[in-house]
């Protein structure tokens, strides 16, 4: 491995211990890493030949700069890329032929990571702080032929803007109105105060119920209130009876007029005529 892969596996890597600090293998990468860097290094830094000439406008050996120039960011060896659902986002990484026991996962509160090691080849690190929050115990990973598939269970059903943190706003997800919370009650643009229904009901049937009525009218008013308040028995006996009785009989009471044909009893003072048609 060359210099700046050192140096960027090591970036990574102390990335990642900022997150988990109590994760000693990082650490003991991280010296790994810290060896090679300076190996490397030495074999970098060479001496001045002393055969040079040197030239009175030339600066001393001593003054010379022999630090190597930054390495370009090394480019990732495989690619990944994500979707999400409302509940769960899913990782892919597109690593073809990598045996499973070659492929390490780990998942912590807000943080994946993972590490592609085959031996003779450069190691792959993908150790992102994650957007959001996740519940490690019910997140998974599955190493296929072509792939290597990441299962990631959101703490918060929202979606997340970018795949790591710091990269754009949480979006909440639009919430599901039930048709049943729904008003039945018409509702009309107007410029008006919009009325309300219940009250205005409520008033009505307050008011039918205070209505003074005279006669005949207070009589089926108060006849129309006993059978609406009545029971299916006592409701069969009115309508027997009224009916049987040709209008003179009102019973409220089953058991007398059920097993019978109730006549018709004209009131005092009054004869009974049956017209023929």
């Amino acid at each position: 491995m060359k210099l700046e892969e050192y140096r960027t596996a090591k970036t990574a890597l102390e990335k990642g211990a900022s997150i988990a600090p109590g994760d000693t293998k990082f650490k003991k990468l991280i010296d790994e890493c810290d060896l090679q860097i300076a190996e490397e290094e030495k074999d970098l830094v060479q001496p001045v030949p002393s055969t040079l000439p040197l030239s009175s406008t030339a600066p001393p050996v001593s003054e010379v700069d022999l630090t190597p120039a930054p390495a370009a960011p090394a480019k990732a060896k495989y690619r990944h890329e994500y979707y999400q659902k409302p509940e769960e986002v899913v990782v892919t990484i597109f690593a073809k032929g990598i045996p499973k026991q070659n492929v390490n996962v780990d998942f912590g509160e807000q943080i994946l990571s993972v590490v592609i090691d085959v031996p003779g080849e450069e190691a792959y690190y993908l150790q992102p702080r994650l957007f959001g929050k996740i519940i490690p115990e019910k997140c998974s990973y599955e190493v296929l032929s072509t792939k290597v598939e990441i299962r990631l269970a959101k703490a918060e059903i929202i979606t997340w803007a970018s795949l790591e943190h710091g990269k754009g706003p949480a979006v909440l997800p639009k919430p599901n109105v039930s048709s049943e919370v729904v008003s039945q009650r018409p509702d009309y643009p107007s410029s008006k105060k919009v009325k309300d229904w219940d009250k205005l009901e409520a008033e009505v049937k307050k008011e039918e119920k205070d209505e003074k009525l005279d006669g005949d009218a207070a009589l089926n008013k108060f006849f129309r209130e006993i059978y609406q308040n009545a029971d299916e028995d006592m409701r069969r006996a009115m309508s027997k009876s009224f009916v049987e009785s040709n209008g003179t009989v009102l019973s409220t009471n089953w058991n007398e007029v059920g097993t019978k044909n109730v006549e018709s009893t004209p009131p005092d003072g009054m004869e009974l005529k049956k017209w023929e048609i």
